[in-house]
């Protein structure tokens, strides 16, 4: 069962909202509804360049000024309880997303602390805040790493999560189970989303097609993993957002079972393409859409600038969404194909790089 949320003239906190995701979210949030205020939170660090990051904040500024939404940002760590309990107690968000975390299985491996400090103890500081200053609906990001190795697929939210192969995907774990346990001893109704490979304009540039097309255009060789065996659920940001949002209007309803303690108002589900691609296909349908949108010579010869490698260390083969609780629930399936996104990222990029 689902409490609906009317997000209208409510107080919203997104945390990570210069990040890809937030800034999408905070925009969407800022062009459709009639009033209320979106808080965005955000430490800014430097993991990739943080000129991306206020290029993003500066396009939310640009449509805040035209919203009948209040938009306040304010800079900072999730780490930091005492800011975080203050922006509670002043705006008393009514819905919170969680957006921000230390992303990247790879980085990961080498940089385990920050993974600690901003997606468990920075979740940590979120539950505490909600369980103080209570919500109607928390929503915040896991991810699709949580699967690790798993052979079966598609992969679905009743399977079991427990071989984590990076610390990326073991916090992403971690935030479910102190979710769950926060919403069974506070009440506090909470959904936890795993994202699949989330891609498209202003996205990450550490996530592959970013890389990939800025090694290409510098006349570099992208390296194909597991010999390119790799297949994907791809997932095309305007899905995302329609998906959060979604959500956001809908939280676990509150209930009490038959020993008369709360049962969680608790929830987890997949969005995902529900279509996984092959690595191999994905870059062909880039490297097309880059030379479509000017971005590379028509002349450019992709066979020289691609080398087949094994797999690396904290990545998985494949990964494949089951997102049918997502449509039955919400309503909602992602429906935007690998060319329409890789064209659109192509395009931003060569506005974004070209004329910038």
């Amino acid at each position: 069962m689902k409490t609906n949320i009317d997000l209208n003239n409510k107080s919203i906190l997104v945390t990570g909202s210069p990040g890809f995701i937030g800034s999408y979210l905070v925009i969407r949030l800022l062009r459709e509804l009639t009033g209320g205020t979106v808080i965005s939170f955000d430490c800014m660090n430097d993991y990739y360049e943080v000129s991306l990051k206020e290029w993003r904040l500066s396009e939310i500024e640009k449509v805040a000024k035209e919203s009948p939404v209040s938009h306040v940002f304010i800079r900072g760590n999730l780490a930091d309880q005492a800011l975080l309990k203050q922006v509670f107690q002043q705006y008393r968000p009514a819905v919170v997303v969680n957006l921000a975390a230390q992303a990247g299985v790879r980085y990961s491996i080498d940089h385990p602390d920050v993974y600690i400090e901003s997606n468990i103890i920075g979740f940590y500081n979120i539950l505490e805040c909600c369980r103080h200053y209570p919500v109607e609906h928390l929503v915040y990001a896991s991810s699709s790493s949580v699967y690790g190795g798993n052979k079966k697929i598609p992969f679905s939210t009743d399977d079991m999560v427990d071989h984590p192969v990076s610390l990326y995907a073991a916090t992403k774990k971690s935030d479910e189970l102190l979710a769950h346990s926060y919403c069974k001893l506070y009440d506090i109704p909470a959904t936890g989303l795993r994202f699949f490979t989330v891609y498209g304009p202003a996205g990450r540039p550490d996530m592959f097609y970013y890389s990939a097309t800025r090694k290409l255009v510098a006349g570099g060789t992208i390296q194909l993993f597991n010999y390119g065996n790799m297949q994907r659920d791809f997932t095309y940001i305007d899905d995302i957002v329609e998906g959060i949002l979604r959500v956001m209007k809908g939280a676990p309803s509150r209930s009490t079972g038959a020993d008369g303690l709360p049962i969680p108002p608790y929830a987890v589900y997949n969005i995902g393409g529900g279509q996984p691609e092959n690595l191999l296909d994905f870059v062909s349908t880039l490297q097309e859409e880059l030379v479509r949108t000017g971005v590379l010579p028509d002349t450019y010869e992709f066979e020289r600038h691609r080398e087949l490698v094994g797999m690396q260390q904290g990545d998985v083969p494949l990964t494949y969404a089951d997102s049918g609780p997502l449509e039955r629930d919400y309503g909602f399936r992602p429906q935007i194909g690998i060319r329409e996104g890789l064209h659109n990222f192509a395009k931003w990029y060569q506005e974004y790089y070209m004329h910038g």
